[in-house]
């Protein structure tokens, strides 16, 4: 696999702000078609639709489960789950509750992570366990979390929705995304089998790059046309004075 591709296919080009119409998600699974990426992570009612859009392609679709807060009863995850897998996602990724994880409700959680992950493995897609690590001040939530994933044996483990903010002390709303900090913590308390997602702030070629050497195998992301026109022009030496592609809002 050459470079390039190599940095594509780490890519899950991300079509969930909820301002996007119709017409941006159809325009964001052409970016991804034509970028060659893994996935698009899209909106649950328009993943039958990327199917479409995206049929003849190696880019596989995704899509999201009690996004972006978590708060669903376990059933109604689980229903979610089913339909999506239904319509033809073949990549989950599931917000944890994060109320029941501060309050260290560890049976409940890995209830719900274990339920999701049957249904998800039923249809023979693959599990991504989203933390919203900036909701997690303490490492030991985070660590607790890998362990129940590790054991469970879902696929991924992912830092954020993007969404995750935080108020400050200036009263704005605010969100670190996946810090390398968390990262390093992620990949050293997951299994090797379980692989590690970065999600918020991944927005340049350096911004995936570094990542990459943290252990980090796949990344949601909304920047892909600059970050692969930029690696083109790295490692391939193809001018790019701009970039032609207009890709839909994000995180």
């Amino acid at each position: 696999m050459d470079k390039i591709t190599e940095l594509a296919k780490m890519i899950d080009h991300s079509l969930l702000h909820p301002t996007m119409t119709d017409e941006d998600l159809k325009m964001g699974c052409e970016i991804a078609r034509k970028y060659n990426v893994a996935s698009v992570c899209i909106k649950p009612y328009a993943v039958s639709q990327a199917k479409e859009w995206l049929k003849g392609s190696e880019v596989l679709v995704g899509t999201v489960i009690g996004f972006p807060h978590g708060n669903s009863t376990i059933d109604i995850k689980v229903l979610e789950t089913e339909k999506a897998c239904q319509d033809g996602a073949t990549e989950i990724d599931m917000v944890v509750n994060i109320g029941k994880v501060l309050g260290n409700d560890w049976e409940y959680v890995k209830k719900e992570i274990a339920a999701i992950l049957e249904m998800t493995h039923k249809h023979g897609a693959i599990l991504k366990v989203i933390f919203e690590n900036d909701y997690l001040p303490d490492d030991a939530h985070k660590i607790k979390l890998c362990e129940i994933c590790s054991e469970l044996g879902v696929e991924f483990v992912k830092t954020s929705t993007g969404y995750g903010f935080v108020k400050g002390e200036d009263g704005k709303y605010a969100y670190q995304g996946a810090t390398e900090q968390d990262l390093k913590l992620m990949r050293k308390h997951s299994a090797d089998s379980v692989q590690v997602k970065a999600a918020g702030g991944v927005r340049t070629l350096d911004d995936l790059l570094r990542v990459k050497d943290l252990g980090v195998t796949r990344v949601g992301a909304t920047a892909t046309v600059a970050m692969l026109t930029a690696a083109r022009e790295r490692f391939l030496g193809e001018k790019a004075s701009d970039v032609p592609d207009q890709e839909p809002p994000g995180y």
